[in-house]
């Protein structure tokens, strides 16, 4: 998958909250902190997203996209 945005941070995924529609995917950072990605359940069912999985978070705007590493 290509993505242009250059802010990127990695991460663990902590819990997935599944939706029929949208899905949440909160990730824990090492910064300690933690963040959040709201996305289809499509899409996280594409990409395949277990809790402990390793991702890295691409900032965009508003949006946090995760890529599974």
């Amino acid at each position: 998958m290509k993505y242009g945005a250059r802010n990127k941070v990695t991460g663990k995924v902590k819990s997935i909250v599944k939706g029929d529609v949208m899905s949440m995917v909160k990730i824990d950072v090492t910064a300690p902190a933690e963040m959040a990605s709201v996305l289809t359940t499509e899409s996280l069912e594409d990409l395949g997203l277990k809790e402990g999985d390793s991702v890295r978070l691409v900032i965009k705007a508003i949006h946090v996209l995760p890529v599974k590493e």
